[in-house]
């Protein structure tokens, strides 16, 4: 390796030990801080925010980019230092025409705006946080012009989120699922509903949290490299090498929730834990496609954790750990992690009608940047969104356009990589059942650690060597489309509600 990609490695190592320090910072934000901690922590997330932000847009990392990505030197590299030039480029660009000032600004009011929409959650009350939303949005679209001056805002947020994605091409797979979901929902509905009275109880938090430990082991997490704690919305985040954590929130009434966000964020966590750690101090340890990160959390929650084999070898487990389990029938349980009924919390929505909470949340996402909707006026266009897409309707504040944190950081643009995950999903298991067989067999026989494998050695390890797409490509030799979801779902539910009978 010559002197000039030597010195890049040095600043990718650098880059490395700040985020650190800012991840540190954001997840005991998150977990612990007590409240008059708040200002202090805030205050040094934006001082080593902006220093990091100083060393990425300075000359000297700009000569050594430029100088690295001429043809004679490029063609010199491996195919990781081409990908982490070619993004620390075009970063570079974006981030070079953001003023210093208004970047650290920027990084302190989110900080700032998180905390607020804790406490208007809390309260219900949209109107304390509605001032920290309105300013974060309008330094968003800033944040954007400055970098991306020539662009629609929306679509740049898009592709910071998940590369090469447009608002072409979601609103074609989205279309596509509005359309495939809609007979289903409706043969669903008139369906008979299963009694779930038998789960209505009082359910111990530390034995909730014994059950998240048994699940995280049992998919694959690797406690040697992780660790757990509680936050009012669950998250998963990596905190330099060999540290990648996870956070749940638990209800008394209902375990189910709680299991559920274990498994999806154990495989986040499981992909963050396994990439090729030869990787280190380049652009390919930070897997910054969302929509890709998503797929794994997805296909370990839905393709997995909601089939009825994935419990039967753990089902007895559970009981001990949990004992009301004991007099809950199996046939139950299985009825209730896969009862499709439209709800009002994305995080606890079923598998099918979570699609719509996505396209719910794209479709307002996409106005705010059009600049057809107003602050004031996002708690209505959300309730009508609501009632137009799931047929109910939000009768406050925390049930409705204050349950997710992620407009509170600024995180537009992040919703759909969770319904592009469940698409990448349909194609995955596809793909799985042609290589290892039935995905029911493996799992009855408790066999998901070779799926974990699967996927470990297919993708995770892989970081973010290659795009979404290219990802798709490589593993399914298919174009990008909603159609294996949808034939998931109408096989999976014809059975469950007995539809074709």
């Amino acid at each position: 390796m010559n002197k000039t990609a030597e010195k890049l490695k040095e600043y990718m190592k650098k880059f490395q030990q700040y985020q650190t320090i800012e991840a540190l910072l954001s997840w005991d934000l998150s977990t612990m801080t007590p409240e008059k901690g708040i200002e202090s922590k805030t205050d040094a997330l934006g001082y080593f925010s902006t220093e990091s932000f100083r060393l990425a847009t300075s000359k000297e990392y700009g000569e050594i980019l430029k100088e690295l990505s001429a043809p004679e030197q490029f063609q010199q590299l491996d195919d990781a230092m081409k990908v982490t030039v070619r993004r620390e480029l075009r970063d570079y660009e974006r981030f070079v025409r953001v003023p210093e000032k208004f970047y650290t600004e920027y990084v302190t009011l989110k900080a700032r705006s998180q905390k607020a929409w804790e406490s208007a959650k809390k309260a219900n009350d949209f109107s304390v946080f509605a001032p920290y939303l309105d300013k974060v949005i309008s330094m968003t679209k800033q944040y954007v012009r400055y970098m991306e001056p020539d662009q629609k805002p929306y679509e740049v947020l898009l592709d910071l989120f998940e590369e090469g994605m447009n608002s072409a091409a979601i609103d074609r797979i989205f279309d596509e699922l509005k359309v495939g979901l809609r007979p289903l929902l409706e043969k669903i509905k008139a369906s008979r509903q299963p009694d779930l009275s038998a789960l209505q109880g009082k359910y111990d938090i530390q034995a909730q949290k014994k059950v998240q430990d048994m699940l995280l082991s049992y998919i694959g997490f690797d406690f040697t490299q992780g660790a757990t704690a509680e936050s009012e919305h669950p998250f998963t985040t990596e905190i330099g090498s060999g540290d990648v954590r996870v956070t749940n929130h638990y209800k008394e009434d209902d375990p189910i929730a709680a299991m559920f966000s274990a498994i999806h964020e154990g495989g986040h966590a499981i992909f963050g834990q396994n990439i090729d750690p030869s990787y280190e101090n380049t652009a390919v340890m930070q897997v910054n496609l969302m929509g890709l990160h998503e797929s794994q959390s997805r296909f370990y929650e839905n393709i997995l954790g909601r089939n009825p084999n994935f419990w039967s070898p753990v089902y007895s487990k559970l009981g001990e750990l949990l004992p009301n389990f004991k007099e809950i029938p199996f046939d139950t349980f299985c009825q209730a992690i896969n009862y499709v009924q439209p709800s009002l919390i994305r995080v606890d929505a079923d598998e099918v009608t979570y699609c719509l909470h996505i396209i719910l949340r794209y479709e307002i996402e996409r106005a705010i940047f059009n600049d057809e909707v107003t602050t004031e006026e996002l708690p209505q266009l959300w309730n009508d969104k609501m009632e137009e897409l799931l047929g109910i309707r939000p009768s406050s504040d925390a049930e409705g356009i204050l349950q997710d944190m992620h407009w509170s950081d600024g995180s537009f643009g992040y919703f759909p990589s969770y319904l592009l995950g469940s698409v990448y999903d349909g194609m995955f298991l596809q793909q799985i059942e042609k290589e290892l067989g039935s995905i029911d067999d493996l799992l009855a026989q408790g066999k998901v650690l070779e799926i974990t494998k699967w996927l470990n050695t297919n993708i995770h390890q892989y970081g973010s060597l290659y795009t979404s797409r290219e990802v798709i490509e490589r593993l399914c030799g298919k174009e990008l489309s909603a159609q294996p979801l949808l034939d998931y779902f109408n096989k999976k539910y014809n059975t469950i509600y007995s539809l074709d009978h």
